[in-house]
């Protein structure tokens, strides 16, 4: 059965959401405040790897900064209004994987690093699957009528796909550009082995989130993603149908 966007009917007490708003506000402050100090920290970054030029440094580092803007990018040409929950889980992957694990090496330095970054991947990759299939399954835009085992199913196969994206990236990079990106591991330094790991751990976070995911949908049980759902849908209402 089809569910609909969270609305306010979901909160009927007027206490509730006011404890929203307020919420919401104070995430938008630490998401205002977090975006433009790390922008401040990737723009000296950015300087100093083009003084020593250190070129894979610099290419992540531009990436990132293209992360931290992309609300702005959103709203100026699709029309579209990324809630703060959306972006700051994109911004904080983002540097924990490109600028700590790679600029920073924090790869090398902490051993569980990769398998903490690969295993959250999963899940948050999941998220964003989850959330794209819900989303265009309510737009007015686009006439869809997804099942919810679809949806879920959907999320598992964007998470999984990314993942695989990802991993091909890596070995690119090693191939071309002679970086090590794909990490020594349990004796084998090809990097098979860590590639294998975060595959797997990969589709454990993408499993775990379409469950969710499903459970939500189906059997209206509870899920941390509602919230998010319904706050895209108040800041974006054209896109939904009534």
């Amino acid at each position: 059965m089809k569910r609909t966007i969270p609305s306010n009917k979901d909160h009927p007490s007027a206490i509730t959401d006011l404890l929203d708003q307020e919420a919401n506000r104070r995430v938008d402050r630490l998401h205002s405040g977090l975006i433009t100090i790390l922008l401040l920290i990737m723009g000296v970054n950015l300087i100093l790897n083009l003084i020593f030029q250190n070129w894979f440094s610099l290419f992540l580092i531009t990436l990132i900064m293209i992360i931290l803007m992309l609300p702005i990018l959103f709203r100026k040409q699709h029309a579209v209004d990324i809630p703060a929950e959306f972006h700051l889980i994109s911004v904080i992957f983002a540097v924990a994987s490109l600028y700590l694990g790679e600029v920073q090496m924090f790869y090398i330095r902490f051993w569980w690093w990769d398998l903490l970054l690969h295993s959250s991947a999963g899940f948050l990759l999941g998220v964003v699957g989850f959330l794209l299939a819900y989303l265009l399954n309510e737009s007015r835009r686009i006439e869809l009528s997804l099942t919810s085992g679809f949806i879920a199913f959907f999320a598992f196969t964007f998470a999984i796909s990314i993942g695989t994206i990802w991993e091909m990236f890596e070995f690119g990079m090693d191939e071309i550009v002679q970086t090590r990106m794909q990490k020594p591991m349990l004796g084998d330094d090809s990097g098979l082995t860590d590639t294998m790991f975060d595959v797997i751990l990969n589709m454990m976070g993408a499993t775990a989130i379409s469950v969710m995911g499903y459970l939500y949908m189906k059997r209206d049980e509870r899920f941390f993603v509602r919230r998010w759902i319904r706050r895209f849908a108040i800041k974006n209402p054209k896109l939904f149908k009534d």
